[in-house]
């Protein structure tokens, strides 16, 4: 029970630190930009995209997404035995790029990193939530209805594919910060000062240009 133990916790702490990883910080430093008083105010790839274009916020979504990928592919490939662990050092991997240490626990918003962990539980599932996020961000003008869109339907396909409420609950951990994370959108919707993707588009290619 105590190695049982002691490889959760090792799992939850390195995918944690996986998380912590913020390219988007890193990029508004090299840039001498604060990223926390542009767009959003956000630490992630649709304030990447905002502040510095579509180069950019590319590279951080491939990031975000990719960190999250590896810390539930390495937890699998070393603790196959482990229950769920897949889902456990995704979760924590999420966590670690919302409360990064090293930012006073204020990161990013967790959606990319949350896209990974999906990706390399189910891929196949993961890719149609891609097109079911981009078909509803696309008609709806915010990401932020593709990500709610997302929160609530992983945990309950995982869930019932698994038939297990344990694996849905772990992932309603992440889905609940994320969700939590994005009051601030809600209010803006609700006010109508939430910046819009054709308008994010239209405001980088004035810079670019």
């Amino acid at each position: 029970m105590i190695i049982l133990c002691l490889s959760y916790a090792a799992v939850v702490l390195i995918a944690y630190l996986f998380g912590c990883s913020n390219l988007a910080y890193f990029i508004s430093r090299s840039r001498g930009v604060n990223l926390r008083e542009c767009g959003s105010g956000n630490l992630g790839t649709s304030n990447a995209l905002i502040a510095f274009g579509w180069s950019s916020a590319v590279l951080v979504g491939i990031h975000d997404i990719g960190k999250a990928v590896i810390a539930v592919l390495l937890a699998q490939a070393v603790f196959p035995e482990l229950t769920f662990i897949g889902a456990v050092a995704g979760v924590s991997c999420v966590l670690g790029h919302v409360f990064p240490f090293y930012l006073r626990f204020r990161g990013g918003k967790g959606f990319a990193a949350y896209l990974g962990m999906t990706l390399a539980l189910n891929w196949k599932f993961a890719l149609i939530m891609v097109l079911v996020v981009v078909v509803v961000s696309l008609a709806s003008d915010y990401i932020v209805v593709g990500t709610v869109t997302t929160m609530i339907t992983v945990p309950i396909y995982m869930g019932i594919a698994a038939k297990s409420f344990v694996l849905a609950g772990v992932l309603c951990i992440a889905s609940f910060v994320i969700l939590y994370q994005h009051r601030d959108n809600y209010v803006r919707m609700r006010n109508g000062t939430e910046i819009g993707i054709r308008h994010a588009a239209i405001g980088t290619e004035k810079k670019n240009g």
